[in-house]
């Protein structure tokens, strides 16, 4: 099997541990396991599973996850059942999962882009044609139905899309999001939602997830950005029963279960998810206030505003591809930001806005200090 080098992923991979001024960083600001503890106080239950853990026989555990982490799962939902869940390693655990179990040569993908890179090259390496829905930045990255009712065809297997949008941060609007289900019923295709940042919305109100809205939907997420613990390297995937079933049977092939003492504090995490969220979406709202008042303030700069997540998509005008730029940030001053090359969004650089304030205040005045250089 072959597949495309994975861009971003290489990127993080090259500069993550060395450079000085994370501007990449796309988790809401990482909690430890004492954090938690100050998070759950008062549930004397809780606070004993965490005290206990050092005692937890290692086994398997639960296959299909850990029951109180798969209710957990479930609340996240309008109507989900235990049976529709299945436990993963990350979101990208569940994306290769969902796509590994639907994708045969000749079928057809629908990838709306840019994205993850797992939605395209993936179903590519399985031998799936893939066509792209490219999101553009005059219609403010919202999908355009009409050129994707034009796209599919009795062959579309999968509709990948990604809400809100990495990199750059947009939602799906309702009534867009009706069309796409209308469109993806018509051809009996599946709609592949990655809802990792699902939750996190810079205005308040409750965003239903496909499988509350579409009986050919699949919701995946995971415990990295949203609940701020990428550490476990927890995920799930929730589909109908039917495909589900297919899943476990290609699951067994690849991980069997995930770690018991992960699913333990993932279970935990989402009994308190509100107290999570509370914290979180403070961060994003806050940080977000400090990212437009540094664009406003940089000629060089623009952007769309990110509805939610935790990244967005700067725009620059200096004479430099954006390897080119993200790497002399990095040689000259240790700033990381991720190319949009990596997304084939041209002159652009995805940020991650979601860290620490102060960190954030900080590598945004270094970033300043260099651009200054092109005034």
């Amino acid at each position: 099997m072959k597949i495309e080098k994975f861009g971003v992923e290489y990127w993080m991979d090259r500069y993550e541990t060395t450079c000085r001024y994370n501007l990449a960083e796309t988790c809401v600001d990482s909690i430890s396991v004492n954090q938690l503890k100050e998070l759950v106080a008062g549930d004397e239950e809780a606070l004993k599973t965490l005290e206990s853990l050092t005692t937890l026989r290692l086994s398997y555990g639960e296959i299909p996850g850990n029951l109180d982490f798969r209710k957990g799962v479930a609340s996240l939902y309008r109507n989900v059942s235990l049976e529709n869940i299945l436990s993963t390693n990350g979101a990208i655990g569940a994306n290769f999962l969902a796509l590994y179990t639907l994708v045969e040569p000749m079928d057809e993908v629908v990838a709306v882009v840019p994205t993850y890179q797992q939605h395209y090259s993936l179903p590519q390496s399985l031998g799936g044609t893939v066509k792209y829905l490219h999101l553009r930045r005059e219609e403010d990255f919202v999908p355009d139905t009409r050129r994707l009712r034009e796209m599919v065809s009795d062959r579309t297997r999968v509709i990948c899309l990604n809400t809100p949008n990495n990199p750059t941060g947009q939602l799906i609007p309702d009534e867009v999001m009706t069309e796409i289900i209308e469109i993806a019923r018509e051809c009996d295709a599946y709609i592949l939602s990655d809802e990792v940042y699902r939750h996190l919305n810079q205005e308040e109100g409750y965003v239903p997830s496909i499988v509350d809205r579409y009986e050919k939907g699949i919701s995946t997420g995971s415990m990295s950005k949203v609940f701020s613990m990428a550490g476990l390297r927890l995920g799930w995937m929730v589909g109908p029963l039917e495909l589900m079933k297919r899943a476990y049977n290609v699951r067994h092939y690849n991980m069997i279960s995930c770690g018991m003492i992960d699913e333990v504090i993932g279970g935990i995490a989402l009994k308190h998810q509100e107290k999570i969220l509370r914290r979180n979406l403070g961060i994003i709202r806050e940080n977000l206030k400090i990212l437009d008042d540094f664009v406003a303030g940089e000629p060089h700069l623009d952007y769309v505003r990110p509805q939610g997540g935790t990244t967005a998509l700067l725009y620059y005008d200096m004479p430099l591809s954006s390897t080119e730029l993200c790497t002399l940030l990095m040689e000259e001053e240790g700033i990381m930001l991720v190319p949009g090359d990596c997304f084939d969004m041209g002159r652009s650089m995805r940020i991650g806005y979601a860290f620490n304030p102060l960190e954030l205040k900080t590598g945004l005045a270094k970033l300043s200090e260099f651009l200054r250089r092109y005034d």
